[in-house]
């Protein structure tokens, strides 16, 4: 049975870091749920070649309602988690050992909801300092997956071992 999936995203997204997971989460059968601050704005990706509409405010939204969150790079997850809704959001996935898929600079989110301490990771290059900062243990790898339940990965060029090691994580 297909997963709800939460997306937080915001305006400047990496646009492929979005759009190739959520085809392939999409194409698994999961369902995938776009959060922002308000339902039905627009966001766009970084390279102007995206937009989303999103489905749900992070107001209307909690944890429980879904079974695992999505966090797409570019400059979206640094913009969101300086709102401490997003950040808590985040943070309830990680107590609850639900599935965080996060790419790029996705793990910014997670740096700032003090999640990462002892977990094994990867990032984009420019955010290496801040996860070893953050505890976590860095590996320079296209993909890690942690505890069965935690999947990062670095740049675009990742992508077919995230989404690989995504929907390995959303089936179990």
């Amino acid at each position: 049975m297909g997963k709800k999936i939460a997306v937080v995203i915001t305006d400047l997204f990496e646009d492929v870091e979005f759009t190739d997971p959520a085809n392939a989460f999409r194409e698994a059968g999961h369902e995938l749920v776009t959060i922002e601050k308000e339902a039905g704005a627009k966001v766009t990706g970084k390279n102007d070649e995206e937009t989303v509409t999103i489905d749900k405010g992070i107001d209307e939204v909690s944890a429980g309602d879904f079974d695992a969150l999505f966090i797409p790079g570019g400059f979206s997850p640094d913009i969101l988690r300086g709102d401490d809704r997003f950040v808590a959001f985040a943070k309830e996935f990680a107590t609850n050992d639900k599935p965080i898929m996060a790419i790029c600079h996705g793990p910014q989110l997670l740096i700032t909801a003090e999640v990462l301490n002892g977990r094994d990771v990867t990032g984009f290059k420019s955010i290496h300092v801040d996860l070893k900062n953050a505890g976590a243990k860095l590996h320079d790898e296209e993909v890690i997956v942690c505890g069965g339940n935690l999947v990062t990965s670095r740049t675009p060029d990742d992508l077919p071992a995230f989404n690989r090691e995504s929907l390995n994580v959303l089936s179990s």
